[in-house]
């Protein structure tokens, strides 16, 4: 689109805007005055049909003159009180026009009473009352082009602003578009609108009509000579950006979005909110509300500690619970350059200078039982835990000694403090395990429910897919994988996985202490499954070169399909339509008793896992587990 070069200089529209503006409280109330003229002088004109007040039958100028006075003190009484002229209501909006209009029928009431009482009357009856409604029409007038002047005054002039479709006319798309245009520096120019919802075609705001559905855009962005779009919709899910997306790519069109509502600076929509599309906002944008802040009011003025603060699902988890003014938060890991990251994160220093930082291995059943003591811990988040399916396959023993002896030991200390709100943090790997690190979480699920049966408190656990932006998740490793020149490796070409986002994982988390009962595995609707491929495919098409895409088989202990419920698992949702809340099998402290490191192989602890876990099939071997598994489907 053309824009004025700014060397021009001003137009003659934007000085008269800047003009009024700068007087605009005085020019108002001159300009409610001068309709109150004309609409008095119109009404009389009217009354006699003639436009000289000489020959206004029964009634002086000095008459007339005298009902203006009255009904321009009664607009300006009335315009006062109702802040009008005190800059109360934002110029030429609804609520303006709402006030507006009981000010002037104020002052056409006032001026009715007082000409009523006078004898003789000032003005014939009919005038004081259309005198009223033809001044509405004069101000209503006046101030709709005052308000095309200031939009005129304020839409963007630089010469490379970026012409641009909005997908989405609801109130997202209006305040984008809004937005856009009442900044002259904005980079973008909207030029059309579109929306799938057939009541809002032909539509028009501020210049702009709804002009179709998704159906047009290849057609709108051809039309307008345009190559991007904006999807206006802060609460558009994941499948529905995918189906834009696909479209504009189609139509070789650049995409732009808004972040998710809760990202969204009080409810608002600015020009710094537009961003260009992620991977995130294609993969893990589900429309669940958890109403999260409505029900962590447990949270507030307790003592809340976290162990694996430093991972990526702990420090957000503290992140979180750290808005709702816990009494104290404990923030524990092994790792000291983990908790360094997240105190700089929560107070912007990291001195590393305060208690609630704890340097402790989930191992060290005595030093848990320390910090506990200390701390006395009113909600044990635990998100401890060796998470790399891999590795784990390699190194069982160690999946041994953090995921189950470890979340036995943090059960212990919890219990003994006296803790009455315990959140497991799992995985679906969980559920209808084949591989070590599903055995293992499985198995602490199973350990977390007994405690339930042993405190009647409420000790559950959390369940949820692949978590984005999480360490070692597979955008980061796609990515990685592009900026060194490829190959990016996929195991198979129809492997697929549930993700989500990590903010919505921890408001899953922090939800279950409220609303899970003990003994039970919480786990969020994710929506459905994404073909790892296409996530490939798609960020490589967006690569600056050429990038090859290598299948490298399924590896052990990986599912071609994750589930997030077991096959013989119930899908209960008492507490919410998108949370699943099912009954896990207690498992007792001493059945883990049967797992010693000095004294068992790999094999021997696997098969331990695998019959504790309550997995079905035949037992996996040492050489399965090194790399010869089967590839299940």
């Amino acid at each position: 689109m053309t824009q004025p070069h700014p060397e021009d200089g001003p137009s003659f529209f934007v000085q008269a805007g800047q003009l009024l503006e700068r007087h605009r409280h005085t020019v108002q109330l001159c300009v409610d005055f001068a309709a109150w003229a004309i609409g008095i002088y119109a009404g009389m004109s009217l009354r006699f049909d003639s436009l000289y007040p000489n020959s206004w039958t029964g009634f002086k100028p000095k008459g007339v003159l005298i009902a203006l006075a009255i009904a321009v003190c009664g607009q300006a009484a009335a315009g006062l009180f109702l802040g009008l002229y005190r800059g109360v209501w934002r110029f030429g909006s609804m609520d303006e026009a709402a006030h507006l209009l009981g000010a002037v029928a104020s002052a056409a009431a006032f001026l009715t009473v007082v000409n009523f009482l006078l004898i003789p009357s000032l003005v014939p009856a009919s005038v004081a009352i259309a005198a009223g409604a033809l001044a509405l029409i004069v101000m209503a007038v006046v101030r709709y082009t005052w308000r095309w002047l200031i939009d005129r005054q304020m839409r963007p002039t630089v010469i490379d602003a970026i012409g641009v479709i909005i997908y989405g006319a609801g109130e997202g798309g209006i305040q984008t578009v809004t937005a856009m245009l009442r900044n002259p520096q904005s980079p973008f120019v909207p030029v059309a609108m579109l929306d799938d919802d057939p009541g809002k075609r032909n539509l028009r705001f501020m210049g702009l009509r709804v002009s179709g559905g998704r159906d047009e855009l290849k057609a709108t962005a051809a039309k307008f000579a345009v190559d991007t779009v904006v999807i206006a919709i802060p609460a558009a899910d994941s499948e529905l950006l995918r189906e834009i997306t696909d479209i504009a790519a189609a139509a070789d069109l650049r995409v732009f979005v808004l972040p998710p509502i809760s990202e969204l600076f009080d409810g608002s929509i600015r020009l710094g909110d537009i961003r260009p599309i992620n991977e995130v906002d294609l993969l893990g944008r589900h429309v669940v509300d958890t109403d999260v802040d409505s029900i962590a009011g447990y949270l507030t003025g307790r003592r809340v500690l976290v162990t694996g603060a430093g991972g990526s699902i702990g420090s957000e988890l503290c992140y979180q619970i750290s808005r709702f003014a816990p009494a104290g938060l404990v923030m524990v890991d092994r790792d000291e350059s983990a908790l360094h990251g997240l105190q700089l994160r929560l107070e912007g220093r990291a001195l590393l200078d305060s208690r609630s930082l704890v340097v402790c291995d989930i191992r060290d059943l005595d030093r848990l039982h320390q910090v506990f003591a200390e701390h006395a811990p009113e909600v044990v988040f635990h998100a401890a835990a060796l998470k790399h399916l891999s590795l784990l396959e390699m190194h069982p023993g160690e999946g041994v000694k953090t995921n189950i002896r470890g979340t036995q030991n943090v059960i212990d200390a919890a219990r003994e403090a006296g803790v009455q709100e315990f959140v497991n943090i799992s995985t679906d790997k969980a559920a209808d395990p084949i591989s070590v690190l599903g055995f293992t979480k499985r198995i602490a699920e199973r350990l977390t429910a007994h405690a339930a049966l042993e405190t009647n408190g409420a000790y559950l656990s959390v369940r949820f897919g692949n978590v984005l932006g999480s360490s070692g998740s597979v955008l980061k490793t796609f990515h990685a994988q592009i900026q060194a020149g490829g190959p990016v490796t996929v195991t198979d070409p129809e492997v697929t996985r549930y993700f989500m986002t990590i903010e919505e994982a921890v408001e899953l988390v922090i939800q279950a202490g409220a609303i899970g009962r003990g003994g039970e595995v919480l786990v969020l609707d994710m929506g459905e499954p994404v073909r790892i491929a296409s996530v490939a495919e798609r960020l490589v098409s967006g690569a600056s070169r050429p990038i090859e895409i290598t299948y490298t088989g399924l590896r052990p202990g990986e599912k071609l399909h994750e589930a997030l419920l077991a096959s013989d698992e119930v899908d209960s949702r008492p507490s919410h339509p998108l949370i699943s809340q099912v009954v896990v099998p207690p498992l007792a402290k001493s059945a883990i008793s049967e797992f010693n490191p000095h004294d068992l192989n790999d094999d021997a602890q696997i098969a331990i896992m695998k019959r504790l876990s309550g997995a079905s099939g035949s037992p996996i071997t040492k050489g399965n587990a090194m790399g010869n598994a089967p590839q299940h489907p």
